[in-house]
């Protein structure tokens, strides 16, 4: 967001607003988190039905997840413009509808381009609900009561990817997995009623908006993710032609970037060692994490047949590992400082994701419960290190810049994650395969990505020695 004046009246006033006096917004907030944060894991568990359905292959709604993935990551440098342009309350109440408005229309697709179309609509959405919810609680309260505010609203949005696989599960197999995106509607028109009764109407200071940077961004993010889901299609001439142009499309947003006084991303950032390490090392890190949710999901269902309900409790402990995790991130930081700790921990999620093909870990369910247990804890660890490790070297004033930044590289490199872990699925599996060659299929693809993890543990150790921990964690982000 940009940088609150000290002088306004209207922060001055509400800078020390209590929590008791404010439960309705941060209700809504907390809602929103929660809202944003299911969704990006609901559909896993849920996509075989959903293909089956749409009459598509499961693989193929690998495009269902990375659209709306890369949706959020393209529109959130949108978000603090169009915030101090417009105001908090109306902005907070159009991403509730357009989230709103999206799901219903997921839950009534009737073909794979009408589920696309409308996770677009969703990720438009949920893309500004946790930017302006976190601006407002940095305006709203004092740094003593921000620290709680944001950690009783990130509550539910940790909540939201343990409780997401079984949620899908269970409503694919015993009533419609429609309902996966319908049940968002009554907590739409709720979040509208409070947002009319507690959002205050906030603004910053407005500046210059980006539109040519944020069309060039933006252009090229979609062509490259497309051009992967024409190679994994085996329609090589499109996907040379889309990587050609994403490519030629980010190269023209870096040198407008370079000469823009207003940029959507501020590169120069990336002069500063620690936040180009943190942002690089992370995209590694996600190319290699982020699609084993979505294949997890097909090999347990398709491959060892387990379902929908079995599969999504198998992949939960992920999400609670990550919740138990949180309070030992911070003292191991300042005990091994960001080096030694990204190193070896990088190290142990490749591991993780590599133990997935052991022979042990083939369709057992007692063994991958442990191994999606393990992977949480160090994911975890990963996640809010790196997370904090992109702002430890930077100036406050460069705060919301790097804000801005890290979440769209981390939502970016989370969609080309699902779609590199599909393209290597499908390059090791034939078409129309039987059963069967998903086991085989999800094992080579599994060691594939936990070499991406490899070298994000040599990206980390070019941190300096020993590197101290300046400040305490709170990280407020949640299992990105």
């Amino acid at each position: 967001m940009a940088p609150m004046n000290a002088s306004d009246p209207l922060h001055d006033r509400l800078e020390h607003a209590s929590l008791d006096s404010q439960r309705p917004l941060l209700w809504l907030i907390a809602a929103g988190f929660f809202m944003q944060t299911l969704d990006s894991t609901i559909v896993n568990t849920a996509a075989p039905s959903i293909a089956d359905a749409l009459r598509a292959t499961p693989l193929s709604m690998k495009t269902a997840l990375t659209s709306y993935v890369l949706t959020l990551a393209v529109c959130i440098p949108a978000s603090a413009w169009l915030t101090d342009r417009f105001g908090t309350r109306r902005i907070y109440a159009a991403s509730v509808l357009l989230f709103t408005l999206g799901s219903v229309a997921c839950g009534a697709a009737q073909t794979l381009p009408q589920m696309i179309a409308a996770r677009v609509l969703q990720g438009i959405g949920g893309a500004l609900l946790m930017p302006i919810g976190r601006y407002v609680l940095i305006r709203l309260f004092g740094k003593h009561d921000f620290v709680a505010a944001m950690s009783l609203v990130s509550i539910p949005g940790l909540l939201g990817p343990m409780l997401g696989p079984v949620l899908g599960g269970w409503l694919s197999e015993y009533a419609s997995w429609r309902l996966i995106f319908l049940i968002n509607a009554p907590v739409g028109v709720v979040g509208l009623w409070l947002n009319a009764r507690a959002m205050p109407d906030l603004r910053g200071v407005l500046r210059p908006f980006d539109g040519f940077g944020f069309a060039l961004f933006a252009m090229g993010s979609g062509l490259l993710l497309a051009a992967s889901e024409f190679a994994s299609d085996d329609m090589p001439a499109p996907a040379l032609l889309g990587a050609g142009l994403g490519l030629l499309l980010c190269i023209g947003f870096v040198l407008h970037a370079r000469r823009s006084a207003h940029p959507i991303n501020d590169l120069g950032l990336f002069r500063v060692r620690s936040f180009s390490i943190a942002l690089l090392g992370s995209l590694f890190t996600r190319l290699g994490a982020s699609g084993l949710p979505f294949l997890l999901a097909l090999y347990l269902q398709i491959g060892c047949g387990y379902s929908p309900l079995q599969a999504g409790l198998m992949m939960a402990p992920q999400a609670l590992a990550m919740m138990a995790m949180k309070p030992l991130i911070d003292p191991l930081l300042r005990r091994y400082g960001y080096r030694r700790t990204l190193y070896v921990n990088t190290v142990l999620v490749g591991a993780v994701l590599a133990a997935f093909a052991l022979p042990v870990a083939r369709g057992d369910w007692l063994a991958i419960t442990l191994l999606m247990f393990a992977l949480g804890l160090v994911m975890s660890l990963q996640y809010t290190a790196m997370n904090t490790l992109a702002f430890v070297d930077l100036a406050p004033a460069q705060a919301g810049h790097a804000a801005s930044m890290t979440s769209t590289a981390q939502y970016l490199s989370m969609s080309f994650g699902i779609a590199l872990a599909t393209l290597l699925m499908g390059a090791f599996m034939p078409a129309h395969a039987p059963a069967a060659e998903y086991l085989h299929a999800f094992h080579a693809t599994v060691l594939a990505l936990a070499g991406s993890c490899f070298v994000s543990a040599l990206v980390f150790m070019r941190l300096r020695r020993d590197r101290p921990l300046r400040a305490r964690v709170d990280d407020p982000d949640t299992a990105t």
